[in-house]
């Protein structure tokens, strides 16, 4: 379903070269769509849009998500059809260093897209991203659906939550019945995993790192609780979301959708570690609080997508354990390999995520 819709379609990228843009642009490329990008570039070395050449692949277009002309501008030129907006300050420590950037990157960017979108008319439809850190984390043992309250304690989750006030502000005002075309919805998402990701303070970048070169890898909580997903987990559903709107579901402007494991997908930091160090001969680790870890960090956090099944027929792929086995493999081949053969090792997890779907009967893809 997925390749036939997007095959031939000319999607643009908004934070192509970030770890799950870059994983998102290669799946577009495999599906056979014309893939543009926007972003202000890689903030990591290495980094997995680099690894895998994209840049030669894509229409590339650099540019800060805050600067207005220039991002109308990329989007006028490359007349995409159907939109992901991934770009963001997305880290939790950053944001408390720089609250203003945090908040200029994460809402006023997603205003300016929204405002492009606006202005041209053009666009099919547009899935934009913010995160499962957009709820009012109140610690409960169940997790959150889509109308529960929006906040946050943090700089980061407070920015993920305003931009789904602006998104809900535009969706209803100048969109569809408000006179734009484009359908719009956003995706929230968190505790992704993955190869490819050498961001600071991400525990699985952490370790890989640290184990690489022989280290042990310092944790701050050994003992939080998150409900982790592959990397290909929460792209199937940006995709199926993606696919529904630009196949002109009107029922679906202007909502939000979670996409997480299986409520029963549920472990703690250490429990992901001692999974992904079965393949790291010699792995280590120690606890430690540095006087710099976040003010508030939250210790329990998981969300409801029982809305993505009933809505897009879309519901995960993976265990827990398949989840962190195809990290831990991504790795030990980009250690151990030469980096020419990561476009492979990439391209053939994607066609494994979706060949367990099918075998698994998955509506999504199926």
């Amino acid at each position: 379903m997925l390749s036939k819709f997007y095959r031939g379609k000319k999607v643009l990228v908004i934070g192509h070269t970030g770890f799950k843009g870059s994983w998102l642009t290669q799946w577009l490329i495999e599906l056979g769509a014309q893939v543009g990008g926007y972003s202000l570039g890689t903030v990591s070395q290495p980094n997995h849009f680099e690894v895998l050449g994209l840049e030669e692949k894509i229409k590339h277009f650099q540019g800060d998500i805050r600067d207005y002309p220039r991002l109308l501008a990329a989007i006028t030129e490359f007349k995409p059809e159907i939109v992901f907006h991934l770009a963001a300050q997305a880290l939790v420590r950053p944001a408390y260093d720089d609250p203003k950037t945090t908040f200029d990157t994460n809402v006023g960017g997603t205003v300016n897209v929204l405002e492009a979108l606006r202005n041209l008319g053009t666009v099919s439809a547009a899935v934009i991203i913010t995160s499962d850190k957009c709820y009012e984390n109140v610690e409960w043992d169940f997790g959150y659906r889509e109308p529960d309250r929006l906040g946050g304690a943090d700089p980061y989750s407070a920015s993920k939550a305003a931009a789904e006030i602006v998104f809900s502000a535009y969706a209803r005002s100048y969109f569809n019945e408000g006179g734009c075309p484009t359908l719009l919805a956003t995706a929230r998402a968190g505790n992704v995993i993955g190869g490819g990701d050498w961001a600071k303070d991400r525990i699985v970048a952490d370790c890989v790192r640290s184990w690489s070169t022989g280290k042990a890898t310092p944790i701050r909580n050994p003992r939080a609780t998150r409900p982790w997903q592959h990397v290909l987990e929460p792209l199937s559903g940006y995709l199926t979301l993606g696919m529904a709107l630009g196949e002109k579901a009107p029922d679906l402007h202007g909502e939000s959708f979670n996409f997480g494991p299986a409520t029963d997908v549920e472990k703690s930091v250490e429990e992901l570690i001692k999974r992904l160090a079965n393949s790291w001969p010699g792995a280590g680790w120690n606890v430690d609080k540095p006087a710099s870890a976040p003010k508030k960090e939250a210790g329990l956090l998981k969300l409801n997508c029982d809305k993505a099944l009933r809505r897009l027929n879309w519901r995960a792929t993976l265990s827990m354990h398949e989840a962190i086995d195809f990290t831990g493999g991504w790795y030990q081949k980009f250690y151990g390999t030469t980096k020419t053969e990561m476009v492979s090792v990439t391209r053939d997890q994607i066609r494994l995520y979706c060949d367990l779907a099918k075998e698994r009967s998955l509506p999504w893809v199926n």
